[in-house]
């Protein structure tokens, strides 16, 4: 998942409009077109549509200006009891002026449109490590008085954003910690960049990719020889990975896929771990871990690691029975002895599947036909509202490339506009290629400023796995959490929560899609899609049970990976990775390079990835609440209103007991490891 700060919105195309009616319309369908509803608007100012550079350049030159004029402002409030207000109001304003740019620097077909968004992010990147040292505005919020609980907490965080910024320092720590932030982000998009536009081809021969859909190959591009040519795109990874029968192609797609970045990025991520390490112990602190965990549930390195230590302990030996397992697969399959069978990182996703298919009879590819991408869209969105009591409108709207959907959010009890959710379902070139959520403007109901999201996805459009739809589920419940904030300030709005939190109310609902219940909402949406059978959903969850101890040991490696890479040597980022992986059960693969990929640690999740894991553990906590019937409209209502309405506004572990009505405890995530 991604979540970033972003402001932005929509305007409604004029394309849109309707069509001048005929001079001599029928009457009766003159009448029935009186009687249509006319569609929402999209609440919020009007998202940018560029088609140029330079108007990327313009707009962010006014942005900016008009920032600096704000801070000018701020500085000269006093610290009364609308200082806080007025914070928030500038917050409210970077978000609309800097974040549709930095945004579409991710997902803007046009490559110079998105190298100049990705220019301007970087200005507003300074123009905001200078805010944070501005010790007029600290001065001033060190001496306000908050009137409640909300304001308390808003106040604590702001205070805590100025101090780690390094306002505090001695003015020459000062402008070392800001060249270093500033340094960090530079490497950070580059970083991303590398990945975003690598544009590797992996070339087969048709004989090479039997096995796969020819849905996945037949109308792909060829080289010279005729040879068919894949992208790394999910779309094209997964199926030649799950279904390939051939080893050899299965390891060049592998070796390709675990090296993308190259060692450019390898080289950046060494800097940026270094960078990191300085900027700690600018402020006391051992190591960024110390530095970052401080501000997190978890608290301390310590706590990780030992929590870290249990998962590990839990899966080890389903770990060590499935590669087992596997092996025997693959000696089955080849007709060769057990012992002389060796099973590598390019057999695992193929021999998993195998024994899925043998075992419990599913097939993934096969549920393409059960769900279009379109129609998959609505069922989620569906599931949202009979959950929460919000209904998603789809507006026609100019965007950014013309697959973008628009949605208007409403209340159905009231009517009332709630928020825009924006969808990029499909993979194109210099697209962000993983799945993920910006949460590009926050909502405020102190200042009337309703919310707005972006889902971005690459499928397939013939169709969605079962995993796919669960990962659809999982993104969109980034945006809903955005979306159904309604707090006070938008600087605590939506996934602005701790990060060791924000995973929880997407991977809660995970769940959802393996429950027949649930699954029978997709004929509400799509009368001609052919029902998946209740039988083959039980089936899926028990395959998807199958393999979770490798699943979860490669978790567990990724987050303590991340912990030990920002402890207090910093190592080499290569060198760390090859001795982690290659204490494994299968090892490290000479020559791949999987952290030039891993742009988790380079971004936001830097000493954060165990997050996943540890808000894993929320997430199956909170489903009990909703055990019998996930789509209880009373239990769904209550959970908005709690643990979605409130955002980052409460403390996260005083959410989770308000609405499970008790302290939150690990028993369902381990009992699940174990069974």
């Amino acid at each position: 998942m991604k979540t970033i700060l972003l402001a932005a919105a929509l305007s409604v195309a004029a394309a849109a409009a309707p069509a001048k009616p005929p001079k001599h319309p029928h009457p009766k369908a003159a009448k029935a077109a009186k009687a249509a509803p006319p569609l929402p608007t999209l609440p919020g100012p009007a998202f940018p549509i560029y088609t140029s550079a330079q108007q990327v350049q313009a707009d962010c030159d006014k942005g900016l200006a008009g920032a600096q004029q704000r801070v000018v402002t701020l500085e000269q409030h006093a610290p009364d009891g609308g200082w806080l207000r007025a914070s928030d109001e500038l917050n409210a304003y970077m978000e609309d002026a800097a974040n549709p740019i930095d945004f579409l620097s991710n997902v803007h077909p046009d490559k110079a449109v998105r190298d100049a968004a990705q220019a301007c992010a970087l200005r507003w990147s300074e123009f905001q490590s200078t805010l944070g040292q501005n010790e007029r505005l600290y001065q001033a919020a060190t001496q306000v008085k908050p009137a409640d609980d909300i304001d308390r907490e808003f106040l604590r965080v702001t205070l805590e954003g100025f101090e780690d910024s390094g306002v505090s320092l001695p003015a020459d720590k000062r402008a070392r910690a800001k060249a270093i932030s500033d340094r960090i982000t530079d490497l950070a998009q580059q970083f991303s960049k590398n990945v975003r536009d690598d544009n590797t081809q992996v070339a087969f021969t048709e004989s090479e990719l039997r096995g796969v859909p020819e849905a996945v190959w037949k109308g792909a591009k060829r080289d010279a020889e005729g040879r068919v040519l894949l992208s790394l795109a999910y779309p094209n990874y997964f199926p030649v990975m799950q279904t390939g029968e051939n080893p050899a192609a299965r390891e060049r797609m592998w070796r390709a896929k675990s090296s993308e970045g190259g060692d450019n990025n390898l080289k950046l991520l060494a800097e940026i771990t270094q960078l990191r390490r300085e900027y700690a112990q600018l402020f006391g602190q051992a190591s960024y871990d110390d530095f970052q965990l401080r501000r997190r549930m978890a608290q301390n390195t310590a706590k990780v690691q030992a929590f870290l230590g249990d998962v590990k302990a839990a899966v080890s030996q389903a770990e060590v029975r499935e590669l087992q397992e596997l092996r025997e697969a693959k000696a089955k399959h080849l007709g060769q002895p057990v012992e002389s069978t060796q099973i590598n990182r390019w057999d695992v996703a193929f021999y998993t599947e195998r024994v899925r298919k043998e075992r419990y009879t599913v097939d993934q590819e096969a549920f393409r036909a059960y769900f279009p991408p379109q129609q998959s869209l609505q069922f989620a969105l569906r599931v949202i509202e009979k959950m929460t009591g919000v209904r998603y409108t789809r507006v026609p709207a100019k965007l950014w490339q013309e697959d973008v959907q628009a949605y208007a959010v409403s209340d159905v009890a009231t009517g009332k506009p709630m928020a825009t959710l924006l969808v990029d379902l499909y993979p194109r070139e210099g697209k962000f290629n993983h799945a993920a959520v910006w949460s590009y403007r926050n909502g405020s109901t102190l200042l009337q400023r309703v919310p707005q999201a972006a889902l971005v996805v690459n499928f397939d459009r013939k169709g969605l796995t079962l995993q796919e739809l669960e990962t659809l589920l999982h993104e969109l419940g980034h945006a809903v959490h955005n979306n159904l904030s309604a707090t006070r300030y938008s600087s605590q709005a939506g996934t602005t929560v701790k990060r060791d939190f924000v995973e929880a109310p997407s991977q809660m609902l995970e769940d959802w899609v393996y429950d027949p219940q649930v699954m029978k909402t997709f004929a509400e949406v799509c009368k001609t899609c052919k029902p998946v059978p209740e039988a083959l959903l039980v089936k899926a969850r028990a395959a998807k049970d199958y393999g979770k101890g490798v699943q979860f040991a490669r978790q567990h490696l990724y987050g303590s990976y991340d912990i030990a890479l920002h402890a207090a040597d910093a190592p080499e980022p290569m060198a760390l990775w090859a001795r982690m992986e290659g204490a494994t059960p299968l090892g490290h693969v000479t020559g791949t390079k999987f952290p030039a990929g891993f742009g988790h640690v380079a971004g936001g999740y830097a000493a954060g990835y165990y997050g996943y894991l540890w808000s894993l553990v929320v997430a199956m906590d909170l489903r009990t609440a909703f055990e019998g019937h996930k789509l209880d409209p009373a239990v769904g209502r209550r959970y908005r209103d709690i643990v979605l309405g409130n955002g980052g506004q409460r403390p996260p572990q005083e959410l989770v007991r308000e609405f499970l009505g008790r302290e939150t405890n690990s028993k369902a995530f381990f009992e699940y490891l174990t069974k």
